[in-house]
């Protein structure tokens, strides 16, 4: 079946981004995906962006990016772009949170809207004044509404090839994430300086005040070490020779990619038991599943226990691209087949 998708991506970063961005990573893993299986596509995204589709943007470069661009003035001509030529798609996959939503009942094109996490309560009533008209599309069983019907839930995929399987267990403890009270960058110090082990921190500095008050005073360059927003080579090498990645959160964290990049790379995971957590991580599998610090230190002496090659396992098994494409696409095809008259 050729279906034509017109494919939202937001505009905050590039879409794929150079370094942060994880909806635009997402979009760019499954425009190219679908790409590849032979399905038309349209990329609404920023005018840099990098895709085998077919690429359609009015805004230059990602206002995170670029100061110069005014966010909601793009994000309003970005999203009218797509609808205005609803017409020209058998559906509109949205991945640009609520506001395309309220464009949904002025097309007859199907929209269809992976909801990458709720922001806030405050933004339900959006969702559940055009549940039964959107398709939603949740990405983890723990991330669901009560209130909201879903047609699927669908678990975010990587490209595995992107990720290289390390054998041996690493030396150093790794933070990758948004250096924010989310993420847990503080508990992931104290867990790293009370197991006396090294910790790297990766990731974009989202809260400057937490910054400067809970991570910048302990970063030393020796035993706690920032390394900023890194890229996908470096992202693999960091990932790869760790001995646990430290996931700390501090919220229901609707899904962890960097959980899963750091699987890929054979490096079992240390999380706090919340949000999707249980459904990512088999205790003593690919990792552990903890309640505070104290058990995050304590679990941190049987990670060399834990068999590396069945953390890479579970990711070809569950986590990968093609799995994802292929959900979609059956997703989109129920879609089509009970809409079209």
């Amino acid at each position: 079946m050729n279906i034509k998708i017109g494919m939202l991506s937001p505009i905050a970063w590039r879409t794929p981004p150079r370094h942060y961005g994880p909806w635009e990573s997402f979009v760019s893993v499954l425009t190219e995906g679908l790409v590849n299986y032979g399905l038309d596509v349209t990329l609404f995204a920023t005018a840099d962006s990098q895709t085998k589709a077919k690429l359609r943007a009015v805004c230059k470069r990602g206002y995170e990016e670029d100061p110069s661009i005014e966010p909601k003035v793009w994000e309003s001509l970005h999203i009218s772009e797509v609808f205005e030529h609803a017409d020209e798609f058998d559906i509109i996959h949205n991945n640009f949170d609520f506001l395309p939503l309220t464009y949904s009942a002025l097309v007859s094109t199907p929209v269809v809207t992976t909801i990458h996490g709720f922001s806030s309560p405050r933004i339900y009533p959006v969702y559940q004044k055009y549940n039964g008209r959107v398709f939603y599309v949740s990405i983890s069983m723990a991330d669901r509404l009560d209130s909201l019907d879903y047609i699927a839930n669908v678990y975010h995929g990587i490209d595995i090839s992107r990720f290289t399987f390390q054998p041996r267990t690493g030396e150093y403890l790794l933070f990758f994430g948004r250096i924010h009270n989310d993420k847990g960058a503080r508990e992931a110090i104290r867990i790293a300086r009370a197991s006396g082990m090294k910790l790297v921190m990766a990731g974009i500095i989202q809260d400057r005040q937490y910054y400067e008050k809970e991570v910048e005073p302990f970063i030393d360059g020796t035993n706690v070490i920032y390394v900023g927003s890194v890229g996908p080579e470096k992202r693999d090498k960091l990932l790869g020779n760790a001995y646990a990645l430290l996931h700390p959160i501090n919220f229901n964290e609707p899904f962890g990619l960097s959980v899963v990049e750091a699987m890929a790379c054979g490096t079992p995971v240390i999380a706090f038991n919340r949000g999707s957590m249980p459904e990512l991580i088999t205790p003593g599998v690919n990792g552990f599943l903890v309640n505070d610090e104290n058990e995050a230190v304590n679990a941190l002496l049987d990670v060399p226990k834990i068999d590396r090659s069945l953390c890479r396992k579970v990711v070809e098994e569950r986590f990968t691209s093609d799995r994802m494409v292929r959900d979609y696409i059956e997703v989109y095809t129920r879609i089509v087949n009970t809409t079209r008259i």
